[in-house]
């Protein structure tokens, strides 16, 4: 005896790539029964992953379970619907156009009676001087204008009618595409049951389907008055699987259960000489193992009136988000939304709120006067020890509740460090000007010798003492015979790799810094520089 079986989604679990869907339906055993039916399952399931569990007031022995595909060929009733109406508007349309057309036309052949009866007799009279010249060119002009008036509306009238014919073909082909039936395919579960007597019994079904993902998308606020950085962990879901999920138990998992559980296989690393265009083939990499089916876990701006003005601001409370609960096993982690997930079927992301989180951060002033006049703001941030990885994304960066622009971010373990970019900022002021150049006039060992010397003032126009790291640069000889020294700075500071000079200070409010720098390129006197940007 066959049972079919009505169930609902509870529960979902979204990947990076696929899902884990969770059905329960209830069902009245007589004791008789030997197969639960559950009908209208996706095509994006994978068969593979299915696993059945349940429970109830009898006991039952599941067997085994099988899938089946169901094809079958429905028309899109609302569609065909929509599509007779707009071409019926159409037609309507064109119909209405073709009247005017037929109305011009008889007012045409009227103007031109009129010119032709008239003529004759118009000539007498202009003769007979019984009409002046200037009567005569009104009534002349009358009958051009209107000729020319409704020519011109005539041929307004065809053109509409050929967009609308052209309109009407595209929708008739559609209407024929539509009304023709299109397999669709579907997935029926069979579970086998051996049930020990009458009493309800609930199913559970859970299985994998693919076309479902979800990416981290982040907001990041930067408070540069307290030195904190509030992180909002957002997730895009999307899903195109063929079912809704409405009011489902919505999880989201940094788990990848499509890589596998081996390791790839090493295969040997050949080279070898090049050859001809026509002998080279393409090679594809080996494929990664599937992975192996999941058994199922144990279930367990507002605008705002005249009234809102008059309110005390203390009176006003601010709106709550939910936030999803996060737990971590090992290096997976999973945050579980909520009970009230509702994330249909359809090409659109949806944003869901992971949690928010507040991080202490430092800020950094990063100048680099031979580029450019102005200086960045750089934030210094550290994940929690204790908080949770956050994963490649977009972020969108707001500084004091003003947008700056969007960056990427990556892997960040708890505990590790990142740097944020804040984009340019006007609190420092930055001069720099060349204060020496001079060329020997003797040669010092057949050398030539030219003397550079730079001068830089920094000055903190803020209210508040501020970190600075300052780049120079100097030149870097790529012949032997042109040699690049670094003479004297003030700081004083080591000379970096390819001729990069670091200093970093903290500048006091309204304070200023000097720097000074001097250096000398030497080379034989025949030997002409070049790339001296100076």
């Amino acid at each position: 005896m066959r049972e079919t079986l009505e169930s609902q989604i509870v529960g979902v679990t979204v990947y990076s790539d696929r899902a884990l869907v969770t059905r329960r339906g209830i069902v009245s055993l007589t004791g008789c029964e030997r197969e639960l039916v559950i009908t209208s399952l996706p095509d994006t399931i994978e068969t593979e992953s299915v696993r059945v569990s349940g429970t109830g007031r009898v006991g039952v022995r599941l067997l085994g379970v099988s899938t089946s595909s169901i094809f079958s060929t429905e028309l899109v009733a609302e569609r065909l619907a929509q599509l007779s109406k707009h071409i019926e508007e159409l037609e309507a349309e064109w119909h209405c156009l073709q009247a005017q057309i037929e109305g011009l036309a008889l007012q045409s052949r009227f103007i031109e009676g009129l010119r032709e009866q008239t003529q004759e007799p118009f000539a007498q009279s202009l003769s007979r001087r019984n009409l002046s010249v200037s009567e005569t060119l009104d009534f002349v002009n009358f009958l051009g204008s209107q000729y020319t008036e409704y020519a011109i509306a005539t041929r307004e009238c065809k053109t509409q009618q050929q967009e609308l014919e052209n309109q009407l073909q595209v929708l008739s082909q559609q209407l024929q595409q539509t009304q023709t039936p299109h397999p669709k395919e579907s997935f029926s579960l069979t579970v086998a049951v051996e049930p020990a007597g009458a009493g309800e019994f609930e199913l559970e079904v859970s299985y994998m389907v693919n076309r479902a993902s979800w990416t981290p998308l982040y907001d990041l606020q930067l408070d540069t008055n307290n030195n904190c950085l509030k992180l909002s962990y957002l997730a895009e879901v999307t899903q195109m699987t063929g079912e809704d999920w409405l009011g489902v138990g919505l999880t989201l998992s940094t788990a990848k259960p499509g890589l596998g559980t081996l390791p790839p296989k090493i295969q040997p690393w050949y080279i070898e000489l090049p050859r001809p265009p026509e002998y080279r083939m393409r090679r594809t990499p080996a494929a990664i193992s599937s992975a192996p089916p999941m058994t199922m876990a144990a279930r367990g701006g507002v605008e705002t009136s005249d009234e809102d003005a008059n309110i005390p601001e203390e009176n006003f409370v601010a709106a709550q988000t939910s936030v999803a609960q996060v737990s971590k096993e090992g290096s997976i982690v999973t945050f579980k939304v909520g009970s009230n997930g509702n994330i249909p079927s359809e090409d659109a992301p949806h944003k869901i709120t992971i949690f928010k989180d507040d991080f202490p951060c430092s800020f950094e002033y990063v100048a680099m006067p031979r580029l450019v006049s102005f200086a960045y703001l750089q934030a210094n941030v550290k994940n929690s020890t204790n908080g949770v990885t956050l994963l490649p994304g977009k972020a969108n960066i707001f500084r004091d509740n003003i947008f700056v622009g969007t960056t990427q971010l990556d892997n960040i373990a708890p505990g590790q460090e990142f740097k944020l970019n804040l984009g340019i900022d006007e609190g420092l002021k930055i001069e720099r000007d060349l204060v020496e150049r001079q060329v020997d006039k003797k040669l010092i060992g057949n050398q030539r010798r030219t003397t550079y010397g730079y001068r830089l003032v920094i000055t903190n126009l803020l209210n508040h003492e501020t970190n600075v790291r300052l780049t120079e640069q100097l030149p870097v000889s790529r012949n032997e015979q042109i040699k690049v020294r670094l003479v004297r700075s003030n700081p004083q500071i080591q000379l970096g790799e390819m001729g990069i000079l670091d200093w970093t200070f903290t500048l006091p409010p309204q304070a200023r810094q000097e720097i000074y720098y001097q250096f000398t390129i030497e080379h034989p006197p025949e030997l002409t520089v070049i790339g001296l940007d100076i």
